[in-house]
């Protein structure tokens, strides 16, 4: 709740200098286009969000639980967050007199900058990541999503993170990875037809397995070696082999 406190005051700041520079014409084209807005509201800006999200929940869950956010208790520890999260949302909008949303932040740089000054500050803490997989690298988890590797069924995942998917009033995005080279598109038009039958998440994507060759660039599918490459250097061994014939054992070289 502190930590929303100063994100809201923040905020507040920020939505007043970008209101000023706006108005003094460093915003030319936004200023022409928001105009109508001023007219009418009083303010460039005034139909424009303050976002504040929240990044690392499973790692949170994993301190104060010992589980993650894939296990039930995990699941309503993080939907009680994020009800009172948009409450409080609330409660700051009144205050201030302008709109505020709950963002599923994508957090891709601060993940990895906060997970390190915390693990600095409080050395004991558990960081997924350093857990599951080893190293000395460690970053949060983006907002509530499940942790990365967790499963590889996609309405296993998609059933826990509906219920929390829902409860963001502003982006969020669940991201259903296929694990193959790519469906059809009847398949995907199938596929997308059953998940909003069946969920209320918002918003979702397909992205199919797909992996790139320095040389060769996107190749469908998981290959450790490229395809094309190992094509290549079976043609230059026969190239190079004696008329007679010569039994050659090759071995992939091609790696990336």
């Amino acid at each position: 709740e502190e930590l929303m406190e100063l994100a809201k005051k923040s905020l507040v700041v920020k939505r007043k200098t970008l209101e000023n520079l706006t108005d003094r014409g460093l915003y030319p084209y936004s200023r022409f286009y928001l105009q109508s807005i001023k007219d009418l509201e009083g303010g460039y800006w005034k139909n424009h969000f303050s976002t504040i999200g929240i990044i690392g929940m499973n790692e949170a869950i994993l301190n104060l639980y010992g589980s993650s956010i894939a296990d039930p208790e995990g699941r309503e520890f993080a939907a009680r967050v994020l009800d009172f999260m948009r409450d409080r949302l609330a409660d700051f909008q009144e205050e201030t007199g302008e709109i505020f949303n709950l963002e599923a932040t994508p957090a891709e740089g601060a993940s990895y900058r906060l997970a390190k000054r915390d693990l600095e500050r409080y050395p004991d803490i558990r960081i997924y990541n350093i857990e599951r997989y080893g190293g000395d690298t460690p970053y949060y988890t983006n907002s509530t999503h499940l942790p990365v590797g967790l499963t590889e069924d996609l309405f296993e995942a998609l059933q826990m993170q509906d219920p929390l998917q829902t409860r963001y009033t502003g982006g969020t995005v669940f991201h259903g990875f296929l694990g193959e080279s790519g469906p059809t598109p009847e398949a995907a038009k199938r596929l997308v037809r059953k998940i909003a039958e069946n969920f209320h998440l918002p918003y979702y994507t397909l992205t199919p397995t797909f992996s790139v060759c320095p040389k060769h660039g996107y190749i469908a599918g998981e290959h450790k070696y490229c395809p094309k490459c190992d094509e290549e250097l079976i043609e230059s061994f026969k190239e190079d082999a004696p008329q007679g014939g010569v039994k050659v054992e090759l071995q992939r070289r091609q790696r990336w």
